[in-house]
């Protein structure tokens, strides 16, 4: 699909609120656009070629598929329509700085080249570069603002998911796993841990929680573990929230997963209905707590 910016039918009045969504990969770019057309939006989405789902063409007000290293297109992009905040949601497949010939595979513009140079020179953490990302945006007065602010209902809420409970091993493990998670977030390599028997099967990082996953299945052939997803302590809400759906579960499933223990408030949770129906029928338990909960429960 080219970069030309294609309108969909909308009823909406023509002085309606403009909303930017810049659109990576998975289902979450999908449940922002509906949450904020159902709130009287006009939502032009810019959706990152190779990445962004093709449907949300029929979603958006207006959509268009830009090139992960040009910037200046998609800020030219936004300003032509009108759009002074942006939300960004869905997964940027980092792994493609580190293909051979990355630069001629990207052709970079010179707003991605000043961001670049400008902003993420010291390092290529998550955090580094998407605050690069949205400084360069500042330049031409486009704010990032989070999505939680505009779709609050996809936050977890806090307690048990599911039917089934964690055994008291499990507890065990969550306890472990939840300490060393909060400390690889913090580091910014990635929010999730996988442990069986208060052993490090796994930890998350370029790769993404459900390559993760699986590799946690193919390195515990027993099965059992338990999947710790977290947000990092100095979480920034514009951009990376912890999130969880149903391909995590059957990345669960298939590997031998039992338990998914995550953070109350701090985690976005997809297609909710689905997902707990899922958990259910997958024999998984899940479980929301928050850190202050965790933590007396250590000490009891």
């Amino acid at each position: 699909m080219s970069s030309m910016l294609i309108p969909m039918t909308s009823t909406l009045p023509q002085r309606a609120p403009r909303m930017g969504l810049l659109a990576g990969a998975g289902h979450f770019p999908m449940t922002v656009a509906e949450s904020l057309r159902r709130q009287g939006y006009f939502v032009q989405c810019l959706g990152v070629i190779g990445m962004a789902d093709p449907e949300l063409a029929s979603l958006c007000d207006r959509y268009a598929e830009v090139p992960i290293a040009r910037l200046g297109k998609a800020i030219r992009l936004f300003k032509r329509g009108g759009i002074q905040q942006v939300i960004m949601a869905g997964k940027i497949e980092k792994t493609v700085l580190f293909r051979k010939w990355r630069w001629l595979r990207l052709l970079p513009d010179w707003r991605t080249l000043h961001m670049w140079w400008g902003y993420a020179r010291r390092d290529r953490k998550d955090d580094t570069l998407l605050l690069a990302v949205i400084k360069e945006f500042a330049r031409d007065n486009l704010e990032f603002v989070s999505a939680v602010d505009y779709c609050p209902e996809i936050l977890v809420k806090h307690g048990f998911l599911t039917q089934r409970r964690p055994t008291p091993a499990q507890w065990d493990d969550i306890h472990f796993g939840w300490e060393i998670a909060k400390e690889v977030g913090r580091l910014d390599i990635g929010q999730t841990v996988i442990v069986n028997d208060k052993a490090v099967i796994a930890v998350e990082a370029i790769e993404g929680t459900d390559q993760a996953i699986k590799r946690a299945g193919l390195l515990c052939k027993r099965g059992g573990f338990t999947v710790v997803k977290v947000a990092k302590p100095q979480q920034d809400l514009r951009f990376d929230m912890p999130t969880i759906g149903v391909q995590t579960l059957h990345s669960m499933h298939e590997s031998g997963g039992r338990v998914l223990a995550i953070e109350s408030g701090m985690t976005i949770l997809l297609d909710q209905p689905e997902f707990l129906e899922l958990a259910e029928r997958f024999r998984i338990a899940v479980v929301s707590l928050n850190a202050q909960e965790l933590q007396m429960k250590m000490a009891s």
